[in-house]
């Protein structure tokens, strides 16, 4: 069967690691690389830039914990031994695992949620002179922009709407901050936003794990946390959506103190439609 690809690369242009990630994803039962899959790997194995690649294969639950787990390596060695033809010597393949199950980013409530477990992650590292440090532009708030300032597809910060480690809960601090985003989302109907979460810290995996849901889409749930807030008061479950970026945009790197850690563990919010 053909493999569905989504290829993102997002690269953080300065500091220690510059990280980037591919997620290949695949039909079910399937380690077969299509046309297009082998095509979007070759513009990845065609970088210039001196880079490792680490490589997991991923399952959703639909087969044994022994079934799973090899079929998760048969995807890792697949992206492994398509890439090992074709990259030059300023790439490294450091590694290829087979996870199984163990680190799925969705609940698998849903066919599609399930789709995105099938995969195979290659992550991409760029090393830069040790002590550098990110530091993210700040982002326009979207509590603090006229309405009639702000224009569609651009990416907006909740300010102090930060959340506690693992968990989908945000601080205190956060609760006044909601009221004014539901106030403006109530004034203005005809609003539309994509809220997208976000983690810290966890750079072995695309996303963290929710202690409080067991799952591994903890960005997801965070922005899906504000969502139902937001719904629960009266908004209209269309006028929202929900999306995870695991820790693909940190907004400080790496994460030094606590307060780094803080700041990254962050909504923010793209406005849809106005």
């Amino acid at each position: 069967m053909k493999p569905v690809l989504c290829l993102s690369l997002i690269i953080f242009s300065a500091g220690i690691n510059a990280q980037m990630l591919t997620s290949v994803y695949f039909e079910h039962n399937s380690y077969e690389l299509g046309a297009e899959s082998k095509k979007k790997l070759d513009s990845l194995a065609a970088l210039k830039t001196n880079l490792t690649f680490r490589i997991f294969g991923n399952c959703d639950p639909s087969g044994s914990t022994e079934y799973n787990k090899i079929l998760s390596e048969h995807r890792a060695n697949t992206v492994y031994e398509y890439l090992q033809g074709k990259i030059g010597n300023n790439i490294q393949l450091v590694s290829s695992r087979g996870l199984g199950e163990e680190k799925q980013i969705n609940d698998n409530t849903t066919e599609q949620l399930r789709e995105k477990n099938r995969r195979v992650d290659v992550f991409i590292e760029q090393k830069y002179v040790p002590g550098q440090k990110i530091s993210r532009r700040v982002l326009p708030s979207f509590l603090d922009t006229q309405i009639s300032q702000m224009r569609v597809n651009d990416t907006y910060s909740l300010p102090d709407v930060n959340f506690i480690g693992n968990r989908h809960v945000w601080l205190p601090n956060g609760d006044a901050q909601l009221l004014r985003l539901l106030k403006i989302l109530k004034e203005n109907p005809a609003l539309e936003i994509e809220l997208q979460g976000h983690i810290c810290c966890d750079y072995e995996n695309f996303d963290g794990e929710d202690i409080d849901l067991g799952t591994f889409n903890l960005s997801w749930t965070r922005a899906n946390a504000i969502k139902e807030y937001l719904e629960k008061q009266g908004i209209d479950p269309s006028r929202i959506r929900a999306k995870g970026l695991g820790h693909l945009n940190p907004a400080v790197y790496p994460e030094l103190t606590e307060a780094d850690q803080v700041r990254n563990r962050r909504v923010e919010l793209v406005l849809i439609r106005k």
